[in-house]
């Protein structure tokens, strides 16, 4: 009964609990501004016949997922669950935005056109398109486990992911819950370990999300490096 386990606290403390913002937001706001930047920096340097079918879809998605983080009242049941409902689709775009950009660079290099001719294009390119997976990922396993960051307050046992100090309390300092930087950890961890590595799915949502963006990372290492080191050499 993991999914119904909840804190046992008074009615005073449970009023308290609801009203609060479950942890800042400015972590992903921030996560979310210096990829922008990043994004619109490549789209300026590199051209268009590159693996950018679409160049400005990204980084307009990234714009409307900032206004959903940073606006709206956080005391509101009903403004936290639309905000939650609004990133969730956004995030949603955001994954799928990395996985056709993955999938347009792995066919470039098949093919040999684009961005694939040139080994720093190639480089920069591949490391854009990787950091992309590896922030989208972050952003889904934030706002997915345990129904996202506010309903994860209220949870005295983990249901979608479990962190270390999950599986270890004597580890944890009291009241431990994992924040968004935990994510960003475990996106960037699972890319490139192509696996969970402290961090542990237990539901197949969880599960299917990791591995595939474990296949999408290691697809990326595999062809992107050995194109860039054959030009290279």
């Amino acid at each position: 009964m993991r999914h119904a386990a909840h804190l046992h606290v008074s009615e005073g403390e449970r009023a308290s609990v609801g009203t609060q913002v479950g942890e800042s937001l400015w972590p992903p706001v921030a996560a979310v501004i210096v990829f922008l930047l990043l994004n619109v920096a490549v789209r300026i340097g590199i051209p268009m016949e590159g693996v950018f079918r679409t160049p400005w879809l990204t980084p307009l998605l990234e714009v409307l997922l900032l206004v959903a983080l940073v606006t709206a009242d956080p005391t509101s049941a009903a403004e936290r669950l639309r905000r939650r409902r609004l990133a969730l689709i956004l995030v949603g775009l955001l994954v799928a935005a990395a996985l056709w950009a993955t999938g347009v660079l792995v066919s470039d290099l098949v093919r040999g056109v684009g961005v694939s001719k040139d080994a720093g294009d190639l480089l920069l390119t591949g490391a854009i398109v990787w950091l992309g997976n590896n922030l989208a990922f972050a952003l889904l396993y934030w706002l997915m486990d345990g129904g996202g960051p506010y309903a994860r307050t209220r949870l005295e046992v983990p249901v979608d992911l479990a962190f270390t100090q999950h599986m270890s309390p004597e580890l944890a300092t009291p009241g431990w819950g994992p924040v968004f930087l935990d994510y960003l950890h475990l996106g960037f961890t699972n890319a490139t370990a192509f696996s969970p590595t402290d961090v542990m799915p237990l539901t197949h949502r969880a599960k299917y999300a990791m591995l595939v963006q474990s296949t999408v990372a290691l697809a990326l290492f595999g062809l992107v490096v050995a194109r860039a080191v054959n030009a290279f050499t």
